[in-house]
């Protein structure tokens, strides 16, 4: 009996790291077939700033997670993308764990026509909104179109 517990565990941990390497393998093709990847900032050629614009970067690391890099100049983070859908419109939806945080966000992202991306929505877990149809909720004001820097793909 123990020896068939022992393979059922077995059994069990190697089905949990292919799913695990499936779904980042899942992960990485969407961002990338969306276009994601790379760096974005408002303007490209300011210095990354918390009043002025944050530089935001979108990689894959060698072992295959997502990660979402934020540079505000002064201070910079790492977070991992831990889900990414599309909807019949082609925005990108994607949900972050931020762990300084010690919280997951979801948001929109929308490609225009001109190359540029903007946020269309951004909520935590209970459905508190700092972004909504496109809008900053504390000042109503339209979110900024961000372009993509450098030679980053």
């Amino acid at each position: 009996m123990t020896f068939c517990l022992g393979r059922l565990a077995t059994a069990a941990l190697l089905w949990a790291a292919l799913t695990a390497a499936t779904n980042a393998e899942a992960l990485s093709a969407t961002v990338i077939k969306w276009g994601l990847l790379g760096s974005w900032a408002i303007d490209c050629s300011l210095r990354p700033d918390h009043d002025k614009g944050a530089l935001l970067t979108y990689e894959i690391k060698p072992d295959g997670r997502v990660m979402y890099r934020r540079n505000f100049g002064d201070a910079r983070d790492e977070n991992e993308v831990v889900a990414a859908s599309t909807d019949a419109d082609g925005m990108l939806n994607i949900m972050v764990f931020f762990p300084s945080l010690h919280q997951t966000r979801e948001f929109g992202l929308k490609l225009l026509k001109d190359g540029t991306l903007r946020a269309i929505y951004n909520r935590n877990q209970r459905g508190d909104y700092s972004i909504k149809d496109g809008k900053f909720v504390r000042t109503g004001q339209p979110t900024p179109a961000q372009s993509r820097c450098g030679n980053s793909t």
